[in-house]
């Protein structure tokens, strides 16, 4: 499946997907990268392994709307039929999303609904909560508020920091996404209404 990712950092979910795709079969090409950080990591990382890559800064843009229209003829371009965000730092218009004729899928840092938005490992260690973890979910008009098709809990420690807490997540992250993808592109997961169902199929484990 042709795929597209948009991210505004280092672009470690980026290799993690990529990896999947080279190494464990996961049936999906990263076809082009985009950010709206024309210096993110993941653009370099991108151009290593020979990805088309763009830049969409906001600040080049009138609006948020042309920006996203030129996101659409992009991923027109390279006839892209599923795009993954991650760790892409914008909310995505609601135009958007009704215009894309392909899904749209989010990781975040969080057992959602609990702690969407930004930060939300330290919101996790400000609360006190003895569980955080990740979600990977579809995107919807909301922030971090569409339908939910994975989740990975990771333990909070009594000594965890921000930055400790993160790591760990991350490390779920890596395995949480190729796994949510694959269940994705393979026909497993039927959306209805809010709940996401998935499809025992032969073969995934």
């Amino acid at each position: 499946m042709r795929t597209a990712v948009l991210a505004s950092g280092r672009g470690s979910n980026f290799k993690a997907l990529l990896e999947a795709s080279k190494k464990e079969g996961l049936p999906i090409e990263i076809v082009a990268v985009g950010s709206d950080q024309p210096r993110a990591a993941v653009l370099g990382l991108a151009k290593e392994f020979g990805i088309p890559t763009q830049v969409f800064s906001i600040k080049d843009y009138p609006h948020r709307q042309a920006q996203e229209e030129e996101l659409l003829i992009w991923m027109r371009k390279h006839r892209v039929e599923l795009l993954l965000l991650a760790g892409y730092m914008r909310v995505l218009g609601s135009e958007f999303i009704q215009q894309a004729n392909f899904p749209i899928l989010n990781i975040h840092p969080s057992l959602l609904p609990s702690f969407p938005g930004l930060h939300a490992q330290r919101q996790a260690v400000e609360y006190g909560v003895k569980v955080s973890g990740c979600t990977v979910h579809f995107v919807d008009e909301g922030l971090d508020s569409g339908p939910i098709i994975l989740q990975e809990a990771v333990p909070v420690l009594a000594a965890d920091t921000e930055d400790s807490l993160s790591q760990r997540i991350l490390e779920a992250e890596h395995r949480l996404y190729p796994k949510a993808v694959r269940l994705l592109v393979s026909g497993s997961v039927k959306r209805v209404g809010r709940r996401v169902q998935i499809l025992q199929q032969e073969g995934l484990g």
